[in-house]
C-alpha cells in the first residue's frame, strides 16, 4: 500500500506535459510503431487520498501512549519488590560446658533431631572420679557436724561440772574464813580455800566460753539440721557441680532442628567450653529478611500484607506481613561502618533490612536459612500526581479520586499496622542486618 501511495503521489507531481503543435504531434506519432498504441493499456484511475487518516494517527497513537504512561505512573508506586531478600531461621552453636576428648558422635551432618536428643559424649571418667570425691568430702563434713554436735553437748555438761565445783568451793571459803574469825583455822588453810575459790571460778568461765565457741560451730543453733549445717552445705553444693560437670559430658540439642557442621567434630578430639563444635539450625520457625531501598520506605509500615516467592519455589507463592523495620542500614551496623566524614564521599543509596513474617497457617514448602526470595509489600499508596500539577489536578477533582483510591486499598488490606501486632512486637530487639547487592523495583 504505501509503495503504491509513493507511485500515485508521483505521479501527481509529474508536471503534465505542454500542448504541442500538430505538426510536432503528427511527428511523434509516425516515429511510434502502430502496434504499441494497441498494445498501451488504459491509465489507472487515481486512489482516494489518505493523508488525513494517516496525520490522525499520527498525533493518536503517541498521545494514547502518553495518556496510558501517565496513568500508570500516577496509579502506580503501591507495590514495593525487592529481590534483595533471603530466608533465616534460628541457629543454635553447640558448645560444650566441660573439657574432654570425644569419646561419641551419635549424629551424622544434616540429620533431623528433636529437643533432647544426644548429639556427641565426652569422656567422663574423671568427672566420674570427681563426683566420688566429693561425695566422700559430703560424709567427711557430715561427720564434722556431729562431732561439733557432741562437742557442744560436753562443753554444756562441762559448765554445769564447772558451775557445782564453784559452788563448793564458796561453801569451803566461806566456812574457813567464818573459823579464821573465830581463831580456829589457820591463815594458810584459809588462803588455800580462797585460792580454790578463784581456780573454780575461772574454770566456769572457761567452760561457759567453751559452750558459746561449741554453739558458734554449730551457726548458733544447737539443735540444726546436720545438711543444714553451713559446712554440709559447702559439699553438698561441691558434689552438685561435679554432677553438673558429669552431666555435661553428654551434650543434648536444646530445639529441634537440623544438625549441621558436624564434619568438625571427630571421636578423640579435645574440646574446650568456648569451642563451637557444630550447630542446630531451627527449620520449625523460619521469616524473610528483605534489604529495601531507603527510598522504597516512605509508605511502608508494619502490617501491610506482602506477598513472598523463593527461587527454588517459583510457583508458590505465599502471604505474609512485615513485622518490623530494622533500627538502621546494613553498613551501620557492620564491621567496619563508613566514615563519610572523611575523604572523598560518593553518596549511595542505603538498604534498610525488613522482616517479613510469613502466615502462620500457609502450607511451607522445605525452607533452608540462606535461600533467595522475592518479596513484594503492598504500601495502599499510589504515587498521585506530581507537585507541580496540583493546582490543575485539584481543579479537576483528581486529588480526590486519588485519596479514594488510597481508602479502597488500606481497607482492603485490613488497617495496616493492625495485622502484625505479635510478630512486630517478637521483633522489637532483633533485626537482621542487610545490604547485600539486589534490584529492587517498584510497581
Amino acid at each position: 500500500m504505501n509503495a503504491q501511495a509513493r507511485k500515485e503521489d508521483l505521479a501527481e507531481a509529474r508536471p503534465i506535459p505542454s500542448e504541442q503543435s500538430p505538426s510536432i504531434e503528427r511527428a511523434n506519432d509516425a516515429g511510434k510503431p502502430a502496434a504499441s498504441d494497441a498494445a498501451a493499456p488504459a491509465a489507472p484511475k487515481p486512489a482516494t487520498r489518505r493523508r488525513p487518516l494517516r496525520k490522525l494517527l499520527i498525533v493518536a497513537v503517541p498521545l494514547l501512549l502518553a495518556v496510558a504512561g501517565a496513568y500508570y505512573w500516577v496509579t502506580g508506586g503501591r507495590y514495593v519488590e525487592t529481590d534483595d531478600a533471603y530466608v533465616h531461621q534460628d541457629r543454635v552453636t553447640v558448645m560444650p560446658q566441660v573439657s574432654g576428648q570425644i569419646a561419641a558422635v551419635d549424629v551424622a551432618e544434616n540429620q533431623t533431631v528433636g529437643a533432647g536428643e544426644v548429639l556427641f559424649t565426652i569422656d567422663d571418667s574423671a568427672y566420674r572420679a570427681a563426683v566420688e570425691q566429693e561425695k566422700a568430702n559430703l560424709e567427711s563434713a557430715r561427720l564434722t557436724v556431729e562431732k561439733l554436735k557432741a562437742a557442744y553437748q560436753q562443753a554444756v555438761v562441762d559448765a554445769q561440772t564447772m558451775g557445782d565445783s564453784v559452788a563448793t568451793a564458796k561453801a569451803t571459803f566461806d566456812r574457813q574464813q567464818a573459823l579464821v574469825k573465830h581463831g580456829v583455822a589457820s591463815q594458810s588453810t584459809f588462803d588455800d580455800a580462797r585460792l580454790a575459790l578463784q581456780k573454780a571460778e575461772g574454770d566456769q568461765a572457761s567452760a561457759q566460753q567453751a559452750v558459746i565457741s561449741a554453739k558458734a560451730a554449730l551457726a548458733g543453733n544447737p539443735d540444726i539440721a546436720t545438711d543444714d549445717h553451713p559446712t554440709v552445705m559447702q559439699a553438698l553444693a561441691a558434689l552438685h557441680s561435679a554432677q553438673l560437670d558429669l552431666d555435661h559430658t553428654v551434650i543434648h540439642a536444646s530445639e529441634p532442628g537440623v544438625v549441621s557442621q558436624t564434619t568438625m567434630l571427630q571421636v578423640g578430639q579435645y574440646v574446650t567450653p568456648s569451642m563451637s563444635v557444630m550447630a542446630i539450625v531451627e527449620a520449625g520457625d523460619s521469616w524473610v529478611d528483605a534489604n529495601y531501598k531507603e527510598t522504597d520506605l516512605t509508605h511502608m509500615r508494619p502490617g501491610q500484607p506482602v506477598t513472598v516467592s523463593f527461587d527454588a519455589y517459583p510457583d508458590i507463592s505465599l502471604n505474609g506481613v512485615v513485622g518490623s523495620i530494622g533500627a538502621g542500614t546494613g553498613s551501620e551496623f557492620a564491621l567496619l561502618p563508613a566514615q563519610n566524614a572523611t575523604g572523598n564521599w560518593v553518596k549511595v543509596v542505603q538498604r534498610v533490612p525488613v522482616r517479613i513474617h510469613i502466615d502462620a497457617d500457609a502450607q511451607l514448602p522445605p525452607l533452608r536459612a540462606g535461600m533467595s526470595a522475592d518479596v513484594t509489600v503492598d504500601t495502599g499508596q499510589v504515587r498521585g500526581f506530581p507537585d507541580f500539577l496540583q493546582p490543575v489536578t485539584t481543579a479537576l477533582g483528581l486529588d480526590a479520586w486519588i485519596d479514594s483510591e488510597n481508602a479502597v486499598a488500606s481497607t482492603r488490606d485490613g488497617g495496616g499496622a493492625t495485622l502484625a501486632a505479635a510478630p512486630a512486637a517478637n521483633d522489637a530487639a532483633t533485626a537482621t542486618q542487610g545490604g547485600a547487592a539486589g534490584a529492587t523495583r517498584s510497581q
